[in-house]
C-alpha cells in the first residue's frame, strides 16, 4: 500500500493555524534565504492529500504551487466541480483516509504528502503515517487549530533527525513505529 508523510509546521504551543484558521505568525517568519527541506521532502511524493480547511487556505495564496496532483477529503465538496484553473490540479473526494490510500495505490501511488490538521489527524488514527517532518516555529499563539487531537492510544514515534535554523525554527523528524 502507498505510505503517507506529513510536512507540518506547528506553533511551539503546538498550534498550525488561529482559530479562525489564519496562519499569519507562520507566514511572517518565512525567510526565503532559509531551506527547510520542503523541495526535497516532496520530491518523492505522487500525490498531496490534504482536508477541506487547508485547501480553502491555499486558494487565498497568490500562487497555487502544488505541483503534484491533490486530493481534497471533503465531504462539502465531494461531488461539487473544481475550478476552471485547477482542473487536472485537484480532485475532491469523500472516501476516508484508508480508502483513499487504497484507491492511490490502485492507480499506482506509492508515496503521499498528508497535509493539514484533521487530515493528519484521521491518518494517525487510522495508523497510516509513516513519517513526520514537524517545524517549530518559535512563537506562542495561545488559542487555534491543535496539529495532534484525541488519539484512541498513544502513537509511539522515534526521532530520527533533529535540526535548528537561524530564524530559529526547530524541525524534527520522526518515524513512527508501528
Amino acid at each position: 500500500m502507498a505510505t503517507a508523510h506529513v510536512f507540518i509546521a506547528t506553533s511551539l504551543d503546538g498550534f498550525i493555524a488561529r482559530p479562525d484558521g489564519d496562519i499569519d505568525w507562520l507566514l511572517q517568519r518565512d525567510d526565503p534565504t532559509e531551506d527547510h527541506g520542503y523541495s526535497d521532502f516532496v520530491a518523492d511524493k505522487d500525490v498531496v492529500v490534504m482536508g477541506r480547511g487547508s485547501y480553502e487556505k491555499v486558494l487565498t495564496f497568490d500562487t497555487w504551487f502544488y505541483e503534484r496532483p491533490v486530493v481534497v477529503l471533503s465531504e462539502q465538496l465531494a461531488g461539487s466541480p473544481v475550478p476552471e484553473a485547477l482542473k487536472g490540479k485537484v480532485r475532491f473526494s469523500n472516501l476516508s483516509p484508508r480508502d483513499v490510500m487504497e484507491e492511490l495505490t490502485r492507480q499506482g501511488v506509492h508515496r503521499v504528502y498528508v497535509d493539514g490538521g484533521q487530515v493528519v489527524q484521521s491518518f494517525l488514527r487510522d495508523g497510516l503515517v509513516a513519517d513526520m517532518v514537524i517545524t517549530t516555529v518559535p512563537v506562542l499563539i495561545g488559542s487555534g487549530r491543535s496539529l495532534f487531537g484525541a488519539l484512541q492510544q498513544d502513537v509511539e514515534l522515534k526521532l530520527v533527525s533533529s535540526r535548528c535554523f537561524p530564524s530559529g525554527l526547530v524541525q524534527s523528524a520522526y518515524r513512527l513505529d508501528s
